[in-house]
């Protein structure tokens, strides 16, 4: 009986570890977009965690920052069946560059964490998935006869960039998508 106990005390606790590891990244996702100085001990007392709670998950500022890269990258990637299921093929492609434009800006925002040699592999490995969504989504535009068959993914995204190096108020959001109109009108078929 006691070790039953026992058993689902650490079973509660664990579920309450998953709880806090993914409050703490949901605050520091939107703390590190509104400042990327933002301390630890701030993303702490607004998660509603202590602060050996958050260093317990993420020992060091760049864990965290790391773990807000990934959880956001494969976020963004994963989105593109929902927008496939959701849109024609063209504007899932619209939508989904305009968010992957928006985590971009997010990314930049992380500060120079990203930047190191230490985590260069961690960036690295984000560009798979990302390249990835961007196939299926090429693909699928392909088969609607939207875009013309055969484009590389590494390409457009590449091509795709200007969306994210645009001013970030109204007038840049609306040359990213006049910018985004003549790319399309590129790649038609």
């Amino acid at each position: 009986m006691a070790e039953a106990r026992a058993e689902l005390r650490g079973e509660a606790t664990r579920m309450d570890a998953v709880k806090n590891r993914e409050r703490i990244l949901d605050v520091a996702r939107v703390a590190f977009a509104e400042d990327g100085a933002v301390s630890l001990n701030a993303i702490a007392k607004q998660a509603g965690v202590g602060p050996g709670t958050l260093y317990r998950h993420f020992p060091t500022r760049e864990a965290l920052i790391l773990a807000v890269y990934r959880s956001e990258v494969t976020r963004v990637a994963d989105d593109v069946a929902r927008l496939l299921a959701e849109h024609p093929p063209l504007e899932a492609f619209r939508i989904w560059f305009r968010t992957l434009a928006s985590y971009v800006r997010l990314k930049h925002g992380l500060g120079e964490a990203l930047h190191t040699a230490a985590v260069q592999d961690v960036v690295n490995d984000a560009y798979a998935p990302v390249i990835a969504a961007v196939g299926t989504l090429l693909r699928a535009c392909a088969e609607a006869g939207s875009l013309r068959p055969g484009l590389d993914p590494d390409d457009v995204l590449l091509l795709m960039g200007f969306m994210w190096r645009v001013s970030t108020d109204a007038q840049g959001f609306a040359r990213a998508d006049r910018l985004m109109e003549l790319a399309i009108t590129g790649l038609r078929p």
